[in-house]
């Protein structure tokens, strides 16, 4: 539960009641208006109203909201000077033409209401290249700032996603684009049943994303329609908003090196959060293959880890016990070296 916001809330329950209620009973005594019930129950819907509102806008950026103010204002002065351009028309004009006021009144209603969607249409499609900016001065932060996370479509398709966001260390920094959701829900009625079935798991991890209470999930509507390669949209807006990429696909990490956007791989991730093998600890391998060195066998665990195994070339095919002997790291990644029960705990050989 978010106090702050509960906080607020009945904050503003009661502000808006008591100013209600304070108003609507200095009215006369004869209005049923100024009855305390009837002034708190208006105050009680107006609050319900508001709330309403909030839940209703709650997916939305602080950037929708300033663009939308900032073309707003600019639709604005776009219908008032329609309307003076219309003025100075008239009054050139007001020999030869014969319109009562009315329609001249609806004239620049319809003139100023033009102004203003055109201005905040013209803002909201160019918004990404909006840019304000005081000349000869430069702001920087006092402190660094932690960068968001896209999330991309393959990073939604796997469960981890969730238990990442769970663990609260994400909180307000987690940016899903409504494009890559809406391909989704085209995927997810595509003939091809692989591509479906991918796409509907990824939509319940989304929806289950939104059920965690803790977590502040950010939805954010800038697309780059000359832009075909959803990877190369990716890139641009996290170049925009200064932010890094979660993704699972590997292919990506590589490219956005080139491109000079950090990438966040969840594989890698998982990695370096799995807890290492204590040296005598106990496993459950299955032996697929000889290893390089006599009588040595090799296994792997489920993440894909390889298991050599001493003494393990006598059990291809068979799951047998081992223990751990060490673990090494290399640049592919881990390996565990491990004694079979049966054998003797000598030191293994490696090459």
């Amino acid at each position: 539960m978010n106090l702050p916001l509960v906080f607020t809330r009945i904050f503003f329950l009661i502000l808006i009641a008591l100013f209600l209620c304070t108003y609507l009973m200095s009215i006369p005594v004869e209005s049923k208006l100024s009855s305390p019930i009837w002034s708190m129950g208006i105050g009680f819907g107006f609050s319900l109203l508001l709330f309403g509102f909030d839940i209703l806008f709650r997916k939305h950026s602080l950037k929708s909201f300033n663009v939308t103010i900032v073309g707003l204002f600019i639709g604005y002065l776009m219908g008032q000077a329609l309307v003076f351009v219309c003025n100075a028309f008239l009054n050139i004009c007001s020999a030869s033409l014969f319109m009562s006021p009315h329609i001249v009144d609806l004239l620049k209603l319809s003139l100023f209401l033009f102004g203003i969607y055109l201005g905040m249409i013209m803002v909201l499609k160019e918004s990404d290249g909006l840019y304000f900016s005081i000349p000869f001065v430069k702001f920087t932060l006092l402190a660094h700032k932690k960068k968001d996370l896209l999330l991309d479509a393959s990073a939604l398709s796997d469960p981890r996603i969730i238990d990442l966001a769970a663990s609260g260390i994400v909180d307000h920094h987690f940016i899903l684009l409504r494009y890559i959701i809406k391909d989704l829900y085209m995927q997810a009625e595509s003939p091809d049943e692989t591509t479906a079935a991918k796409a509907k798991r990824s939509l319940e991890n989304l929806k289950k994303l939104e059920e965690l209470s803790s977590l502040e999930i950010r939805y954010h509507d800038t697309d780059f329609p000359e832009t075909k390669d959803p990877m190369g949209k990716l890139i641009r807006l996290a170049r925009l908003l200064d932010a890094n990429i979660l993704t699972t696909d590997i292919n990506r990490v590589q490219i956005a090196g080139i491109e000079g956007v950090k990438i966040i791989n969840l594989h890698s991730l998982s990695q370096a959060l799995k807890p290492l093998m204590q040296a005598g600890e106990k496993l459950k391998i299955k032996i697929q293959r000889y290893g390089k060195e006599a009588r040595q066998g090799v296994g792997y665990l489920e993440d894909g880890t390889m298991v050599v195994v001493n003494g393990g070339g006598d059990f291809i095919g068979e799951n047998i016990d081992v223990y751990v002997l060490s673990v090494k790291h290399t640049a592919s990644g881990k390996m565990i070296f491990c004694n079979t029960v049966e054998s003797t705990p000598s030191p293994i050989m490696v090459s």
